[in-house]
């Protein structure tokens, strides 16, 4: 138990915080899990409309602080190669 009053609201600052974090990463994994179906079933095209929605989904959560920039920007690059080796 917190034994001060910023501890307090450190810890009730810490649960909102934890769970935007926990929902905004959910959602990158439901992006990029469809992403990647879409890349498995060689749809070119709607793979690339995919591919611009999980890159701004995770620029958006590097932005924000809930991952860090150098992992968004090697996830959106080896994301991008994957959809580059489709022919």
């Amino acid at each position: 138990m917190p034994n001060t009053k910023s501890a307090e609201r450190r810890v009730r600052s810490n649960a909102r915080k934890r769970l935007r974090n926990r929902a905004v990463k959910s959602r990158l994994h439901t992006l990029e899990k469809k992403y990647a179906e879409l890349v498995v079933a060689k749809k070119k095209d709607e793979a690339a409309v995919a591919l611009r929605l999980v890159a701004s989904a995770f620029d958006k959560a590097a932005k924000s602080g809930v991952i860090h920039k150098g992992r968004a920007d090697r996830k959106k690059s080896r994301l991008s190669l994957r959809l580059n080796a489709i022919k």
